[in-house]
């Protein structure tokens, strides 16, 4: 099974403001980033950004290995070792040590009740999703945040009153595409393209109700 629809459509944006930035993707994403903030493995992530297909896995597979890398990457950062996080979980999760080891050394599945908690003693975000979603859903939960950040938005103007701000967003049309490259206004030409189009927008609700 190939990328999602919506990671498509991620990376499409993405590779836009690459080129219009003369970007390479390295300079742009950090896969190893990526690979650590999904638990996916970095060549899982190195073949979905390039639009490719991810190995085949069960759902049983895809917990496995996610709390095994999350496991692994807390070994690393804290310099602890696999008796204490399994200490660890044991007293917050009550459950037995030798059972939290053998699940984060990615031996066994957890329950749905102790994959909860799992998602509560590693903070990691979007719940069990982030051990059961396929890597490409993974992976775009991860570069929503990326794509936002980069996105052109103006300065100084209030997203609520602003009339540019949804089309902004939208990349696939016409609008999108000249409103990109005017990314570099100042603030005060955007306050005259803003005025501007609230003055059509103002001019079409008259005319409207003629």
């Amino acid at each position: 099974m190939g990328p999602s629809p919506s990671l498509h459509a991620t990376l499409e944006r993405l590779e836009a403001i690459a080129q219009e930035r003369k970007l390479t993707w390295s300079e742009l994403l950090d896969c190893k980033d990526l690979a650590a903030k999904t638990a996916l493995p970095e060549d899982t992530v190195s073949t979905l950004l390039r639009g490719g297909e991810p190995p085949a896995d069960t759902v049983n597979e895809r917990v496995r290995e996610r709390v095994k890398a999350l496991a692994d990457a807390y070994l690393v950062r804290t310099g602890k070792r696999m008796s204490d996080l399994a200490g660890s979980i044991s007293r917050e999760l009550g459950v037995s040590a030798f059972w939290a080891r053998q699940v984060c050394s990615g031996e066994k599945v957890p329950s749905v009740e102790f994959l909860h908690g799992l998602v509560r003693f590693f903070g990691v975000g979007g719940g069990e999703a982030f051990f059961t979603a396929p890597a490409s859903e993974a992976l775009n939960r991860a570069l929503l945040p990326v794509l936002s950040a980069l996105q052109p938005t103006s300065e100084g103007l209030d997203d609520a009153t602003d009339p540019l701000a949804a089309v902004r967003l939208e990349y696939d049309d016409v609008r999108g595409i000249a409103l990109r490259r005017a990314r570099d206004l100042s603030p005060d030409r955007w306050s005259v393209l803003n005025a501007t189009l609230k003055a059509l927008l103002e001019l079409d609700e008259s005319e409207d109700t003629q």
